[in-house]
């Protein structure tokens, strides 16, 4: 019996030692901790008094937590998938080319609507395209409505169409031909914007008449088809289209679904007294008929 006691009442010392062992180590940590944070705040307490009074380190802190916040600002958005904040351009509409039709003249604002629902484009790039027509018309000695019926039928007012042979924008300019005429406008790819292709289009129209004589054949040459007999319809087709524009303008009702097509006329002939008076389902399409070659060589 007196060995079992002795066993019992020395596990009892060694669980005793133990345990006084890991209270001592743990206030001793505990102490070390509250002695090091104690430390630290002092040091951080010293650091913000040092930097308080050196003007260079305080605004240098500034910044920094400036652009921390602006990051995270970024990324909060991108996170909530609200791309606009971060892709957001309130300068676009400066480059938009479009006018609210209510503040064109009346004839101006007319055309522009009759020529939205007619190509099925919407009214406010029409209504500048139909104002700058206007605008350049009349400093080039040229009916505005010839203009915007040379668009029609070019393009059907696709900013963007090209031709097999490369003719290019509103008014389907052979831009690789005419490259000089853009370099007022920055270079060629003013060819896709559409009030440079306009201006550039009608410079060239100009020198197509002035070449020719008059405005039938001016036309053959602005399309290409002034070295051929037969122009397949193109010349018929514009001034049917400004006829109906010109209609349109005087305050006449023109149908939007009115056909264009006139049988092509040989060279010199006149067009028909009736062109362009039966009704259709769809307006007019980009002229496809002039030869590729003619095309390269004069627009």
């Amino acid at each position: 019996m007196k060995v079992t006691d002795a066993l019992h009442s020395a596990r009892r010392a060694a669980a005793r030692s133990i345990g006084v062992f890991f209270r001592d180590v743990g206030h001793g940590l505990l102490e070390v901790s509250h002695n090091t944070l104690a430390l630290l705040g002092l040091a951080v307490v010293a650091g913000v008094i040092f930097a308080a009074g050196r003007a260079d380190i305080r605004h240098q802190a500034e910044v920094m937590a400036l652009e921390w916040l602006q990051t995270r600002h970024e990324v909060r958005a991108e996170d909530k998938g609200d791309m606009l904040v971060a892709l957001g351009d309130v300068d676009a509409v400066s480059r938009a080319t479009a006018v609210d039709p209510k503040d064109l003249p009346r004839q101006q604002a007319a055309v522009a609507t009759w020529i939205s629902r007619r190509y099925k484009v919407a009214p406010e790039p029409i209504s500048r395209l139909v104002q700058e027509a206007w605008a350049v018309g009349s400093k080039a000695g040229l009916d505005p409505t010839l203009i915007l019926a040379i668009m029609a039928v070019e393009s059907s007012f696709n900013p963007f169409a090209q031709s097999p042979v490369g003719a290019q924008g509103l008014m389907q300019v052979m831009t690789r031909v005419h490259d000089d005429k853009y370099t007022a406008f920055g270079g060629n790819h003013a060819a896709f914007d559409p009030i440079s292709n306009l201006r550039v289009g009608v410079q060239v129209l100009r020198e197509c008449i002035a070449r020719a004589g008059s405005l039938r054949d001016g036309l053959r040459f602005y399309v290409g088809a002034a070295l051929i007999e037969s122009d397949g319809g193109y010349v018929n087709r514009v001034l049917a289209e400004q006829t109906f524009m010109r209609s349109v303008a005087d305050g006449k009702g023109v149908p939007v679904t009115a056909s264009n097509f006139v049988p092509a006329a040989p060279r010199g002939a006149a067009a028909p007294a009736a062109a362009a008076t039966h009704p259709s389902t769809s307006p007019t399409e980009p002229d496809t008929s002039a030869p590729a070659d003619q095309v390269a060589l004069l627009r």
